[in-house]
C-alpha cells in the first residue's frame, strides 16, 4: 500500500477508534492491527500528530503500578473525521467507477 494513503488511514483509523473510547497505545495498536498491518513503533508518531494538532487529548492513570497514557478524541478530532469521510466517501466514488465493470472505453 502506498505510503501517504496508509499515513491518511492510520489518522482515520485512530480517530475513529477514538470516537468510539477512550484509549491506550497498546490496546489502539492491537485493534488497528485488526484491519490494517501497524506497530507501535509507527502509531506513536500518529498520535503524537493528532495530538498535537489537537485532534486528541491525553491524560495519565496508574495502571499495576505504572502511569498510562490515555487518548481521548476533541471536537476538533470529531470534526477531522467527519471531514476525513467525507474524502473517502467522494475517494470510494472514484474508485467504484474505475472497478465497474462492462463500461466500455
Amino acid at each position: 500500500m502506498d505510503a501517504q494513503i496508509k499515513k491518511g488511514l492510520l489518522d482515520a483509523c485512530v480517530l475513529k477508534l477514538l470516537a468510539k473510547e477512550t484509549s491506550y497505545g497498546y490496546a489502539i495498536t492491537a485493534e488497528m492491527q485488526r484491519v490494517l498491518e501497524v506497530s507501535e513503533s509507527s502509531l506513536y508518531p500518529v498520535l503524537r500528530r493528532l495530538e498535537q494538532s489537537g485532534c486528541c487529548a491525553t491524560f495519565q492513570r496508574p495502571h499495576n503500578g505504572r502511569m498510562r497514557k490515555y487518548y481521548s478524541i476533541t471536537p476538533d478530532g470529531r470534526r477531522k473525521l467527519q471531514d476525513v469521510k467525507a474524502d473517502w466517501q467522494e475517494a470510494l466514488e472514484v474508485i467504484n467507477f474505475v472497478l465497474e465493470e462492462g463500461v466500455s472505453a
